[in-house]
């Protein structure tokens, strides 16, 4: 278990890089990319909010607007393969303590994929670089992910992640399903402890192993 370090107020997510995924810090020069992979299938997006090709650009403002007020730190998640751009993720909403500003808690989430790298792997390394970096570099005591409590798919993903079900939250967040503009979602919360990361860690090597070995996941 890493100890707590000192974590910049404006929430600086490093590049982290795995064997089939590369987190790269989000900037402008992305755009291109986060189109393309936008503009896949976009069936799958039900209760999660994509950009369009043309939204992109407004997107990238926001984020790095986010980052800015050190709300969050955005990433674009890049196949190592074939090297394009797949999709998104983030460190955001840290928790620090009032006593001297350390950081005690994170939330991992934006995040969403194209298409074609959904079911491929790439979101269980993704996962486990940013959970490895937010409890052995940063020292954080409790990672946080939050979903569309009707959003089968993505409680299953979440929990074979090695996340703890909390509970749901009513009225917690803005609904980003389509046709919802307005409207408030129940979000369903999940968590890891620093305590459960070792056990969380491992689970997510063994995936990972199977990965590389071509066993089914």
């Amino acid at each position: 278990m890493g100890s707590s370090a000192v974590v910049p107020p404006f929430l600086e997510g490093p590049l982290l890089e795995g064997e089939f995924v590369r987190l790269e810090p989000l900037e402008p020069g992305h755009a291109a990319g986060l189109a393309a992979a936008a503009e896949e299938d976009r069936s799958g997006y039900t209760y999660t909010w994509v950009p369009s090709a043309g939204e992109v650009g407004g997107y990238i403002d926001a984020q790095l607007a986010r980052r800015g007020a050190g709300l969050l730190a955005p990433y674009v998640q890049v196949d190592r393969v074939s090297g394009r751009v797949v999709g998104a993720t983030a460190f955001w909403d840290p928790r620090r303590r009032p006593e001297d500003g350390s950081l005690f808690a994170i939330e991992v989430g934006f995040t969403w994929l194209a298409a074609s790298a959904q079911g491929s792997g790439l979101n269980t390394e993704a996962k486990y670089l940013l959970f490895r970096h937010a409890f052995e570099a940063w020292g954080v005591a409790r990672v946080d992910l939050k979903t569309d409590a009707r959003n089968g798919r993505s409680r299953a993903a979440i929990a074979k992640a090695g996340a703890t079900f909390e509970g749901v939250l009513r009225n917690w967040s803005r609904s980003w399903a389509p046709g919802e503009a307005g409207k408030l979602r129940d979000s369903a919360v999940f968590s890891i402890t620093d305590e459960e990361w070792p056990s969380c860690r491992a689970g997510l090597e063994r995936r990972l192993a199977e990965l590389r070995s071509g066993r089914p996941r």
